[in-house]
Order: structure tokens, then C-alpha cells, then sequence
């Protein structure tokens, strides 16, 4: 019964169980129908880390689940929509909790990352404008913020979220910029402080909400989507504070089609714990009576392209890599990244580069886009 229900569903959307195409999967365990059915993406995700099905592109596998709507005929049990209540009713990114997602996640082992990011180790979506090699995207999406941001020397940057340090390195390296770079994962500031050493960054260890100072320009790639619903306004706030009143801040974020108040479970509970992804609904009423939004630039195309390139470079540096991880986490690694570039693919994942200047600021309008 639970086979022809999956067997049915999976077919109109293009997917064949144990079919000859590349996308199809193979079931090797005849468990893994119930347990889809009951918990949905994340009995699918959990199943392939135990080996219970395979698949030759689980991007495009997913990318056509998607765009056959199979996550929403897919209902799971009543114990799979509980699971959500805590994020719906509590604050799980508060901060007293904002450094679960760095131990969880970003204070893994340098070694994981740098074996697939650019030289610059930046962990957000590149721009492949006329390129299709990861490390001039990556160069290319930095020129591209360093121009819509009008960076200049002696301008007074604010990088929250910093990451190993890349964007900051770029911006007082090329542009001559006097910059703040703030992230609360250890393992990241450790490497970002040796790298930046020769060039005018500073950093600060410690969550968003206590950062002081004013800036000329302020920038955010890729930390919004652990902000939280419920301090999206507070996160706006801090930025207006933050930011001179002749200035501009860049928000660069992945985004949903949807407004939500919780993650995807598998992402959650594997990856990103406590992350959840922003509508532009959302964005648009954090930033009223504070900010003007001069430009949203979707770039979600590139992110599938930026997805690829990772778990290409992944693969190839697995040999290495296996002698600290276990094929479980290989695993788990791979659908990540997989099952990512197939829901931007799909268009169910979005990233957008949204600029914005104060309200009632007196400056011209950003170039934004030339």
C-alpha cells in the first residue's frame, strides 16, 4: 500500500522508484516508503544518510518533487506537524542561543570547508556573469557588492557575519575601507584575524544586537537567514542604528516564495539548526519606517550553479577528508548540498541582494544595478 501511494505520486512528477533515468531512486530498503510517508523531507533525507535509497542526481530528483508539488500532497503524521510547534511558539534565536548554529556548524573543521570554497571562502551564493569557474563567480559577486555598496577609501564598513573573513579582506584590501567584520563562531574569527592581519579590519566576537558604532556603509551576506522571525525587526533596528544617515546597507540572503515561521526539519536538525528562511513579505515589514528599498536582485539561478561546484570540489577532496569523517557524513554532506541546488533549481529557494538607504536621508539614489 505504501509503495503504490509513493509509486503513483512520485511518477507524476516525472520521478520513477527503481526507474533507469539518472534522477530516478533506487530503493534499497523496502522501509524507506513508510518512513517518506510518515516524515516526509526529513525521513527522505535521513534515509538516504543510512543508505536506504540511492540516486544518480538527487538535484534534479528534487528539483522535480518540487516542482511537482509533492511536498505539499506529502502530509507526514500528526508527531512531523508537532514538530514545528517550538519554532512557531518560542524564540529559538534569542541570545542566549545564538551560538547553537556556530558550534553546530560553522566551528566544524576549517579543512571541510576549504576543500570546496573559492580562495576567497566565501560560503554565500558566486555570480557566474559570462564565467563558469567558482572562483571568478565568487570575485565577480564581491566586485558586484562592492559596487552597489559605492565602496570608497576610508569609508567606514560593517560586516555582520563575516564568515573567514573574505568580504572584509576585499573591502579594505581593493577599496581601501576601514572595516568591522562581527561573527559569533570562534573557529571562524580565528582564521579571519591571521588572514586579514596586514589590512584595516577589526573584528568583533559576539552577537548582532550589541554591536555599537556608526558606519558609512553596512553589509550582510548570508547570516539573515539565522536571524528569526521573530527578530527580523530587531535586526532592522540594529542596522538603522548602526548606519549613518547618508549611508547604504546591503542585505544578501537565500529567501522562500512563502512566509514562514520554521525550517525545513531536515535542514534543521543536520545543518542549520534554529535557521529559517525570510519571505520578501517578511523582509519588507522588518525594514518599514526604516529603511528605503532601492533594488532586489535575485541571483537564486546562480546559487544551483554555486551548489555544483561545491560538492564537485567536495567529491574530489573526499580521500582527504575521509580520514576524519565517516561515509554517514559524507552522506549528509552530499544530500545537503544536492538537495539545495535542486530546490533553487525548482525556484522554491530563492537569493536575493536587497539594497536599501535609511528613510529621509538626503543622498542620491544608489547605483544599485549599472
Amino acid at each position: 500500500m505504501n509503495s503504490s501511494i509513493l509509486h503513483r505520486m512520485f511518477s507524476r512528477a516525472g520521478v520513477t522508484i527503481n526507474g533507469d533515468d539518472p534522477w530516478d531512486i533506487q530503493v534499497h530498503d523496502d522501509r524507506w516508503y513508510r518512513r517518506v510517508l510518515q516524515e516526509k523531507n526529513l525521513g527522505l533525507g535521513e534515509s538516504y544518510m543510512e543508505g536506504w535509497w540511492s540516486c544518480g542526481k538527487i538535484d534534479e530528483m528534487i528539483c522535480r518533487l518540487l516542482r511537482g508539488g509533492l511536498d505539499d500532497q506529502l502530509k507526514g503524521t500528526w508527531r512531523y506537524a508537532a514538530s514545528f510547534l517550538p519554532e512557531i511558539l518560542f524564540n529559538l534565536q534569542s541570545m542566549a542561543r545564538s551560538r547553537m548554529i556556530a558550534r553546530k556548524h560553522y566551528d566544524l573543521d576549517n579543512a571541510l570547508f576549504f576543500s570546496f570554497l573559492d580562495s576567497y571562502h566565501q560560503y554565500s551564493c558566486a555570480f557566474f556573469d559570462g564565467t563558469d569557474d567558482l572562483e571568478q563567480a565568487q570575485q565577480k559577486k564581491l566586485a558586484l557588492i562592492a559596487q552597489k555598496l559605492e565602496l570608497s577609501v576610508g569609508e567606514r564598513v560593517l560586516d555582520i557575519g563575516c564568515g573567514w573573513g573574505g568580504l572584509a579582506f576585499y573591502a579594505a584590501d581593493r577599496h581601501g575601507c576601514k572595516v568591522t567584520a562581527a561573527n559569533i563562531s570562534r573557529e571562524q574569527l580565528r582564521y579571519a584575524r591571521e588572514s586579514c592581519r596586514n589590512v584595516s579590519v577589526d573584528f568583533f566576537e559576539g552577537d548582532y544586537r550589541t554591536l555599537e558604532g556608526r558606519f558609512d556603509k553596512i553589509v550582510s551576506v548570508g547570516m539573515f537567514e539565522h536571524v528569526g522571525k521573530k527578530n527580523y525587526r530587531t535586526f532592522m533596528q540594529t542596522v538603522n542604528r548602526l548606519l549613518l544617515d547618508e549611508g547604504i546597507f546591503l542585505l544578501h540572503t537565500i529567501g522562500s516564495n512563502t512566509s514562514k515561521a520554521y525550517c525545513d526539519p531536515w535542514i534543521r536538525r543536520y545543518i542549520f539548526p534554529n535557521s529559517m528562511l525570510p519571505s520578501l513579505r517578511q523582509i519588507s515589514q522588518a525594514v518599514e519606517h526604516f529603511f528605503v528599498i532601492e533594488d532586489v536582485h535575485n541571483l537564486g539561478p546562480h546559487y544551483d550553479k554555486t551548489l555544483l561546484s561545491w560538492n564537485e570540489r567536495f567529491q574530489q577532496a573526499w580521500p582527504m577528508l575521509a580520514q576524519r569523517y565517516d561515509t554517514r557524513f559524507k552522506r549528509m554532506w552530499e544530500y545537503y548540498l544536492l538537495s539545495c541546488a535542486g530546490a533553487f533549481r525548482a525556484r522554491t529557494l530563492q537569493l536575493w541582494q536587497i539594497v536599501m538607504i535609511k528613510q529621509n536621508c538626503s543622498r542620491s539614489q544608489p547605483s544599485c544595478r549599472l
